[in-house]
């Protein structure tokens, strides 16, 4: 009998959800039976991917993002009773999903209330210090603390420098429950030709992926070139439309984005982590724009600008001649890093 093991990222942008994407085809590929559980966009993702497995509606976090910056933390204090109800919430209905799919296993992708004390469960984060300001040691030390909950801490990272996620997934102590998966993606590189000149990727929470999509819309439609701007709105069908010299879907499935960005010259994006990791994998020129206020976003942004690989601005000050700036950079490239998927999944036999 092949064993079910639940797989829950968190709906927070479209990352948690698609970097979880490997994961799931590596558990199939082993023998074992995803249950998939999120919510939102992420859910009607991972529908669409893996239209043939079971699916539950975990409980929403209700994240939203501030429409000005320096309103982003209080935006996130504001909303923390709720992500506190949901987390109460999902350990209950954790308990009842292991006893109605016999569960041998968890995968919880940032979902902080998705584990159980009786069978292995497996925290996914690149985050092990949290970064909040002049809040950062004890946001870092809340995550740490939920962290030790779970068996087991993967990282999508290298253990080691050169790294993608730098002092985001690396503590200044190693603790033997973390375990370094190097990036995941769920793309492979292609030789294409690069027939598209810009590729704008949207995702993450309401209200600023709008306030981007708009902002992109107005900027760039004197671009000399052909652009696609993906809104990452996860919806039953695709929509395509044309805005004067850019063509606009609402989402793309994983093959034609695979193939979209591999025919893509450069790309525009937010520097959300799963993002990078792709980028990296597909050895792209990119130029990215932080979410305002997101703290994670834009220490990822000045990282990778002062390692010499991408170029980024802040949302106000974009326009399309900061593109012009990317020349200059190296671009993100993949470490070739091999995952053992059987060593990782031994954690689940013994169950």
């Amino acid at each position: 009998m092949k064993k079910p093991i639940l797989v829950a990222p968190l709906n927070w942008g479209l990352g948690h959800a698609t970097r979880c994407i490997p994961i799931i085809n590596a558990l199939i590929e082993h023998g074992f039976t995803p249950i998939i559980g999120s919510d939102g966009n992420a859910f009607n993702l991972l529908k669409q991917e893996f239209p043939k497995l079971d699916f539950v509606e975990m409980p929403s976090y209700h994240i939203s993002y501030a429409k000005k910056a320096k309103n982003f933390k209080w935006s996130l204090i504001k909303g923390t009773p709720k992500m506190l109800k949901a987390i109460k919430t999902e350990k209950q209905f954790t308990k009842q999903l292991v006893k109605d799919f016999e569960l041998c296993g968890i995968i919880s992708d940032n979902r902080l209330g998705v584990y159980d004390k009786h069978i292995s469960s497996v925290f996914i984060t690149h985050q092990l210090n949290v970064l909040s300001g002049n809040t950062t040691k004890i946001s870092s030390k809340l995550h740490q603390h939920i962290i030790k909950k779970f068996n087991e801490c993967w990282v999508p990272d290298q253990r080691n420098e050169p790294s993608l996620s730098g002092v985001l997934g690396h503590l200044d102590y190693f603790n033997p429950n973390i375990k370094y998966l190097g990036p995941l993606s769920r793309f492979e590189p292609h030789d294409l030709d690069l027939t598209i000149d810009l590729l704008a990727l949207l995702s993450g929470p309401e209200p600023q992926r709008t306030l981007l999509e708009v902002k992109l819309l107005r900027e760039l439609q004197n671009y000399n070139g052909e652009v696609i701007l993906v809104r990452g709105i996860v919806e039953e069908q695709q929509n395509v439309s044309k805005d004067g010299n850019i063509t606009v879907y609402n989402f793309m499935a994983s093959k034609e984005l695979e193939k979209t960005i591999n025919q893509s010259k450069l790309i525009l994006s937010r520097s959300g982590y799963t993002t990078i990791m792709d980028l990296a994998k597909l050895n792209k020129k990119a130029f990215f724009i932080p979410t305002p206020g997101q703290f994670e976003q834009e220490y990822l942004a000045k990282k990778l600008e002062s390692d010499g690989m991408v170029p980024y601005c802040n949302q106000d000050e974009f326009n399309q001649e900061k593109l012009n700036s990317v020349s200059n950079y190296k671009g993100l490239c993949n470490y070739n890093f091999e995952l053992n998927y059987k060593k990782l999944f031994n954690l689940f036999q013994s169950e």
